[in-house]
């Protein structure tokens, strides 16, 4: 498998790039990671966050420049997407989380040329410099699946159930370049074996039914790298998993990302996940991106009241509210209808009339390139432990 070019390199004054770290491995906060490791164990985390070995380049391979998505509907428009900006370098490995409907699955979508017709796409997508948005349909899935692949969350309804795995591999192989199907059934099984399947000859004749759940995720990842793609897309790589088998998933994902020198933009909800191997962090709420940064920036200076809530709603070891969680009180508000002012605003405990009436943007916070979407992050940078700020009221009574 070969390795990419790498011609270009980012601005040194972009805000969506971290200036600070371009070597080796990924940050690996694990004193949090710890706390934060959710249903994955802190010693897998520990283990998980050693893997990435291949440094992070200069070379720009994916920008993603102010994005927008609408989905018109009868009861309004659905700002699914707004604004959202991201760089992504050769090697990198970028977390993006937030609550279910943050748009973190719909912005990705959208950089595969995924979305519905109805759709209304906004803002600019490019890879290696050449813009996807404008691109012809058949250019688009050319890129798809060779330069660009995408893990989906559920590999059972990923995959067709009427044709065996080596087929739906080689087929992957096969719509992009022209070779004898036996040469692209030998690619596939060469995929499955990179991903830990044991006797991949044999399992190429097996049904998606015939894998047990792990395993169909390790297929998924096998057919998102057969092509050597420059940039893997993974949503959720680890939904519906058990603890065990999540540990490994994530480690053959790194392990894999590794063998072809590719980058990694991962989906999640699972914090911990994100502490064990990723560089970056993009923080996302009402489709927008509200804080990012280096990982250990986010985790341990965290400069946006949500991400304080997301970090204090995580049970930890060593917890003082005996064993009470914090939560974030309230839902996330409606896409076709949101607040004014600050979206967060109904649920932050440190809301005042300006958050009420302005929403802020992205601004630069007194950590270098670490940027955040709140009027009062001098406030956290100030705190001791801003997770405090979501104390309940019995732990303050205390």
């Amino acid at each position: 498998m070969t390795q990419p070019n790498q011609p270009s390199q980012p601005s040194s004054d972009d805000p969506f790039v971290d200036h600070r770290s371009m070597g080796a491995a990924g940050p690996d906060p694990l004193g949090l990671a710890e706390a934060a490791a959710g249903q994955v164990s802190s010693a897998d985390r520990a283990h998980l966050g050693q893997l990435g070995t291949s440094a992070v380049g200069t070379e720009e391979l994916l920008r993603v420049d102010n994005l927008s998505v609408d989905f018109p509907t009868d009861d309004g428009v659905v700002h699914a997407v707004r604004g959202v900006s991201y760089s992504l370098r050769s090697g990198e490995v970028l977390g993006i989380v937030g609550e279910s409907g943050s748009g973190k699955s719909v912005s990705s979508m959208a950089v595969m040329g995924l979305l519905p017709r109805s759709a209304r796409i906004n803002g600019s997508i490019s890879f290696r410099g050449e813009s996807v948005l404008d691109m012809p349909p058949a250019v688009q899935r050319s890129l798809r699946g060779r330069k660009i692949a995408m893990i989906f969350q559920d590999p059972m309804t990923a995959m067709n159930p009427v044709h065996t795995v080596g087929d739906q591999l080689a087929e992957a192989v096969l719509s992009h370049e022209l070779m004898p199907k036996r040469k692209a059934m030998a690619r596939a099984e060469e995929a499955l074996a990179m991903v830990g399947i044991p006797q991949p000859k044999q399992r190429l004749r097996n049904y998606p039914h015939e894998f047990s759940g792990g395993m169909r995720q390790r297929a998924m990842i096998a057919m998102a790298i057969i092509n050597d793609p420059d940039v893997i897309i993974a949503d959720e790589p680890t939904t519906a998993l058990d603890v065990t088998v999540q540990a490994q998933i994530l480690e053959k994902l790194v392990e894999v990302k590794d063998a072809i020198g590719a980058a990694i933009v991962l989906i999640t909800h699972d914090l911990g996940v994100v502490a064990g191997m990723t560089h970056r962090v993009l923080v996302m709420y009402a489709g927008r991106a509200v804080e990012v940064g280096e990982t250990d920036d986010i985790f341990y200076r965290t400069r946006m009241p949500y991400t304080a809530g997301l970090l204090g709603s995580i049970p930890g070891l060593d917890s003082e509210s005996d064993g009470r969680l914090r939560p974030i009180h309230g839902s996330p508000p409606s896409l076709i209808n949101l607040p004014s002012g600050c979206p967060f605003s109904p649920r932050c405990p440190l809301a005042s009339e300006l958050c009420r009436q302005e929403e802020p943007d992205l601004m630069a916070t007194d950590v270098m390139g670490h940027v955040a979407a709140c009027h009062h992050w001098q406030r956290l940078a100030e705190a001791d432990d801003p997770t405090a700020f979501f104390r309940t009221e019995s732990e303050v009574s205390k």
